[in-house]
């Protein structure tokens, strides 16, 4: 998530610099072809302008569906914050000696509660680490280009910001040993680990340390937890459809090809200065048409590990301190700061 109110100059080069040579490097060559009328022809400007109208349309529905992708994400892991707390709290003050004929240690009762917490906590990183999984159609896996741009990105405006970062290897930390060799081969762990909670309150059920009311409380606490885990994978796993996604390249790409057969000797009318006038103009209208569709293209994948991604590290660590302060724990990890105006 980018946190600086105003990008600045240097990054939007950082994001777009390479357009603007192939933009005016080809308006360049289409102004030389005028001004040695190698070519004569030109096309009127209205056609043009309405193509662009309509690219623009189309070009405004499909950034409009990405930001509705990254704003439900957003959405959802707003949720699993609120359901989390409220895991925190219901372990908290449900698993007690209150139904049990014989009470246990309250040292015992203790390590219940930070069993079933920290194996929530081995749930958040766990899910991350399965979303930034990257998807056949995300940049990383497109062509050389792409992915070695996608690439960039994340290292210097994504992923690659955080060097400390939690993944499955890692997972050690908030899961018994035990469990820790079990459920990390499997092939979707965060699933795992809450049918492992499951388990576990069907176990202090049938020890009375929770009776039935309580056992069905938590219980829908973590079909909740399932629930905010297969709307994540709903987008994680189904992209923008690209019928939708890929014809607006083609449209842009189609609009831009045009631009100079109109701009360009449009330009050229209004005397020796409009050549060069002609090049950086239609290159700049060539560049806010790419712009439009690169920040769409950018923005609908809210998962793969880039300065447009859900902050799902900081959502994370966030719940991590929350859930420990109510253990009681007083050592706990610092929250996640943003590093170049990017929060991971």
């Amino acid at each position: 998530m980018i946190t600086e109110k105003n990008l600045s100059i240097s990054r939007i080069i950082a994001f777009s610099g390479h357009h603007w040579l192939w933009l005016l490097s080809g308006s360049f060559i289409f102004a030389m072809l005028y001004k040695y009328e190698i070519i004569s022809f030109s096309i009127p400007w209205l056609p043009v302008s309405v193509i662009g109208t309509a690219v623009a349309f189309y070009v405004g529905f499909k950034n409009n569906s990405a930001y509705d992708r990254m704003w439900e994400a957003r959405k959802i892991w707003g949720a699993i914050v609120n359901s989390s707390r409220a895991w925190g709290m219901y372990v908290d003050g449900f698993v007690t000696n209150q139904f049990k004929d014989q009470p246990v240690e309250e040292s015992d009762i203790q390590a219940i509660k930070k069993r079933l917490i920290y194996r929530h906590i081995a749930w958040l990183y766990a899910l991350r680490s399965q979303l930034l999984i990257p998807a056949p159609w995300e940049h990383i896996n497109q062509g050389f280009f792409i992915r070695k741009k996608a690439q960039q990105y994340r290292d210097n405006y994504g992923v690659g910001l955080v060097a400390d970062e939690v993944t499955q290897t890692e997972l050690h930390h908030f899961l018994l040993p035990a469990e820790h060799d079990r459920l990390i081969n499997h092939v979707n762990t965060a699933t795992q680990i809450l049918n492992e909670q499951s388990r576990d309150l069907k176990e202090l059920r049938s020890q009375d340390l929770i009776e039935d009311f309580r056992h069905m409380e938590l219980m829908q606490i973590l079909y909740h937890f399932f629930e905010h885990q297969g709307k994540c994978e709903r987008i994680k796993k189904f992209p923008l459809p690209r019928q939708y996604a890929n014809m607006s390249f083609y449209f842009v790409a189609f609009f831009i090809f045009l631009l100079p057969f109109s701009m360009i000797p449009e330009m050229m009318k209004i005397g020796d200065w409009g050549f060069w006038v002609s090049i950086p103009i239609t290159a700049l209208i060539g560049w806010v048409y790419v712009m439009m569709e690169v920040v769409g293209d950018y923005s609908e994948n809210p998962f793969q590990g880039m300065a447009n991604d859900i902050p799902m590290l900081s959502l994370c660590r966030v719940i991590e301190i929350d859930l420990k302060e109510m253990l009681g724990e007083k050592d706990l990890p610092p929250p996640v700061q943003a590093k170049r105006g990017v929060l991971m």
